[in-house]
């Protein structure tokens, strides 16, 4: 995996949440604040925006998307993929080239800061829920011998189902928590969000959907 790669990923991405900034909302209407997919739209067109034009490591290309939607992301989505962004491009420090086991280590260090700024666990129906399911997926198959493209196949599957699993939850954390039983029944948009982006991550690995960084 390259700059080239990860600068695909976010473009991709951005594609994506633009296509379901509408649904996305809505599902933060139901139990947040009901910006959550607008304000997401515009986070990753500025991450976009904000991709290196020169030949940087790919870890660089994650650290200024992370750094782009903190800035432009109002609420609490914008620090929190801000700060996964840029802990996994801290993690892949200035290496030239990512393999299976360094991206895993990425996607660890985004879980971990996305729990130290967040304070959600499992089972708190938060983006979590999506992400903590999509690392463990990844290190089974990488355990399993699973080449990069299968590892970030098992983590979007796995986010997926972890995003529909927050349906049932009541919400521990965040807006949603006040309504109580009342946040039963809808899933949570963070989730819903973070299985998306790694759907966009699937499709772009091991793909010709790349982008120049």
């Amino acid at each position: 995996m390259t700059n080239v790669d990860l600068a695909g990923w976010i473009r991709h991405a951005a594609e994506l949440v633009s296509a379901d900034a509408d649904r996305l909302t809505r599902l933060d209407a139901a139990i947040g604040d009901g910006d959550h997919g607008h304000n997401l739209d515009r986070g990753f067109r500025a991450a976009v925006d904000a991709l290196p034009t020169d030949d940087v490591p790919p870890g660089k290309v994650l650290v200024a998307a992370g750094r782009a939607i903190v800035s432009k992301t109002g609420g609490a989505s914008g620090p929190l993929y801000g700060t996964a962004l840029r802990r996994a491009g801290k993690a892949l420090g200035d290496a030239e080239d990512v393999d299976a086991a360094g991206f895993g280590a990425a996607l660890h260090a985004a879980l971990d800061g996305v729990r130290d700024l967040g304070k959600a666990e499992d089972g708190d129906k938060t983006m979590v829920d999506a992400l903590a399911p999509a690392v463990a997926a990844y290190d089974t198959a990488l355990a399993d011998g699973a080449d990069l493209a299968a590892c970030v196949r098992a983590a979007a599957d796995a986010a997926a189902v972890g995003a529909e699993a927050t349906i049932p939850m009541q919400a521990r954390k965040g807006r949603a928590s006040y309504l109580g039983p009342r946040s039963v029944g809808h899933m949570d948009p963070g989730a819903s969000s973070t299985a998306l982006l790694l759907r966009a991550l699937s499709d772009t690995t091991g793909s010709d959907i790349t982008g120049k960084a």
